[in-house]
């Protein structure tokens, strides 16, 4: 995972692009992931763990009328909670996770439910959901390397 985190923070600074990110079920994986490189604080502005329903709101903006009808671990959450960082940290790209990690179903969702999105500049958004095998770790790292592909897919192609 370093390599891929080293990859993709060079190539925010290429652009001179900032990332943020805001992670429920991975609890600052991805950003721990990001912060290992050195020189990261060159790219990554910081993240937000909201672990908690009502933090998604509270903290990242996530309107609390779509949490209600919702749940926590939909896309729609995670696009909002991506635009909440980004705008939050002001930085280019916010990146984000919502899901399941187990060991019991959220929301009536099961286990390995999981939403990433990427907000990036002119508001854009990118998605990628997934249904995860395996246990709690394996859920949460399988997520974390979801989620930096499709940082590094996005910036790749872009």
């Amino acid at each position: 995972m370093t390599a891929d985190a080293a990859r993709i923070l060079a190539s925010l600074v290429r652009r001179n692009a900032t990332i943020s990110v805001a992670e429920s079920l991975t609890g600052g994986l991805i950003g721990a992931t990001l912060t290992g490189t050195a020189g990261a604080s060159a790219a990554f502005r910081g993240g937000v763990i909201a672990y908690a329903t009502e933090l998604k709101a509270e903290l990242l903006g996530v309107p609390a009328d779509l949490l209600e009808r919702e749940g926590a671990v939909h896309p729609d959450v995670a696009a909002a909670m991506a635009a909440g960082v980004r705008k939050l940290t002001r930085s280019d790209y916010g990146l984000a996770v919502t899901g399941v990690a187990g060991p019991d179903p959220q929301d009536g969702r099961p286990v390995g439910t999981v939403h990433i999105a990427l907000r990036g500049p002119g508001d854009r958004v990118w998605h990628r959901d997934l249904l995860l095998d395996g246990d709690r770790e394996a859920i949460r790292t399988g997520t974390c390397l979801e989620a930096l592909g499709l940082l590094a897919g996005v910036l790749e192609a872009n």
